[in-house]
């Protein structure tokens, strides 16, 4: 693709591929990335903390406050940003950052700071009983607005920048700002969580049952499940959200199929969790939930989350459609994905309009070829 005028193309390393990734016939390393789907969970915990009682009902709500960390994403954007969905529709985006800060090398090493390595816009209609789900491939090539750091100073512009870049430079924010530009949709809220949390989050859940169609072996990933039927623990709910080896053509794509796949299990386990049955479990639950997450400054107290989950508690798996945004592999880098640019516009354009994405908008998609067990909720 020409470089535009006004883009600078970044040799940033976050930018460069760790190994090829997609092509079919090419040796690719592992790349980590988990899911988040917790804003029940923090319902529930929630609703336990009131069943404590006296004064130890604000302490422990004034704790959940503190463990969650905001960032003030509108301060950040300011008044350039697409316009608000009308009618009660909502788009949240759900980030997973791969920070290995104090897991001591258990998720792999060599990797400096944080990247956006799973994005999902998650669009909630104005009836808030369904939703869609668009995943983002980490390693789409995009154009990549200038944003400001974290820290001071300003991230410059990039054309055909790694899409996970924009989280590493210029943090969270400036995710949210590329997504907007790319979509043209603004973000209402933005929520984030960790390896470590999301582990024990899964941990206090429970577990999480799946069935799997084939068997599943990566020992990237360390994960290792036959066919049939499981009911995974934290450990192993992470080593299947991170796989992406022995799935499909060994891309990042496969892997998406299997997190999406997971994400509807995880809400029918959700369902399943009486909040009110065990004040204690739901708080320890609630606790581990918001210490795992972050989010948009309007979004992070445990008041805020306990509201969105409720609006969002009629939203089941059967409800809610997931799809990856079309891409087709890059010529030039067996590495990396550029979108379709006509079909991610009909993607985005339904979403705006409060649509179901249609069917047709991913054929011909390369996300939508992959071929990846089936993995289901039991």
């Amino acid at each position: 693709m020409p470089h535009e005028s006004g883009y600078e193309h970044q040799a940033h390393p976050a930018d460069q591929p760790a190994a090829p990734a997609y092509g079919p016939a090419r040796v690719r390393r592992s790349r980590h990335r988990r899911r988040k789907s917790a804003l029940r969970w923090i319902a529930w915990g929630t609703l336990g903390v009131a069943l404590v009682g006296g004064g130890g009902v604000a302490y422990a709500w004034q704790h959940l406050n503190g463990n969650i960390k905001g960032t003030d994403v509108d301060a950040a954007l300011g008044s350039d940003r697409p316009g608000e969905q009308r009618g009660g529709a909502m788009n949240i985006l759900l980030l997973g950052s791969d920070s290995r800060a104090g897991t001591h090398g258990q998720y792999g090493s060599g990797v400096l700071g944080a990247r956006a390595d799973t994005a999902m816009v998650l669009h909630v209609d104005k009836t808030h009983k369904k939703a869609s789900v668009v995943s983002i491939p980490r390693d789409t090539l995009v154009e990549r607005p200038s944003c400001d750091k974290t820290g001071g100073g300003t991230v410059p512009a990039a054309h055909e920048a790694m899409f996970n870049s924009s989280y590493s430079l210029g943090g969270p924010a400036c995710t949210v700002k590329t997504v907007e530009k790319m979509t043209d949709l603004r973000m209402d809220h933005y929520l984030e969580v960790d390896f470590k949390g999301f582990r024990k989050l899964i941990d206090e859940l429970g577990g999480v049952d799946i069935t799997t169609s084939s068997a599943i072996r990566d020992h990237n990933s360390g994960l290792s499940l036959n066919a049939g039927k499981h009911r995974l623990e934290g450990k192993d709910a992470l080593a299947l959200v991170r796989t992406r080896h022995g799935v499909g053509d060994g891309s990042d794509l496969g892997r998406i199929q299997l997190q999406q796949a997971f994400v509807k299990a995880l809400i029918h386990r959700a369902d399943t969790v009486d909040p009110l049955g065990s004040p204690a479990k739901s708080y320890a639950l609630a606790d581990t939930a918001t210490k795992s997450i972050s989010a948009d400054s309007d979004l992070a107290s445990a008041d805020k989350l306990l509201g969105l989950a409720k609006e969002l508690k009629g939203i089941s798996p059967d409800r809610t459609s997931m799809v990856t945004m079309p891409v087709t592999y890059d010529p030039q880098d067996a590495g990396r994905v550029l979108p379709l640019d006509k079909a991610s516009h009909r993607v985005w354009t339904a979403l705006r309009h409060d649509r179901p994405v249609p069917k047709s908008a991913t054929h011909g998609s390369v996300g939508d070829r992959t071929d990846s067990p089936v993995v289901s909720g039991t």
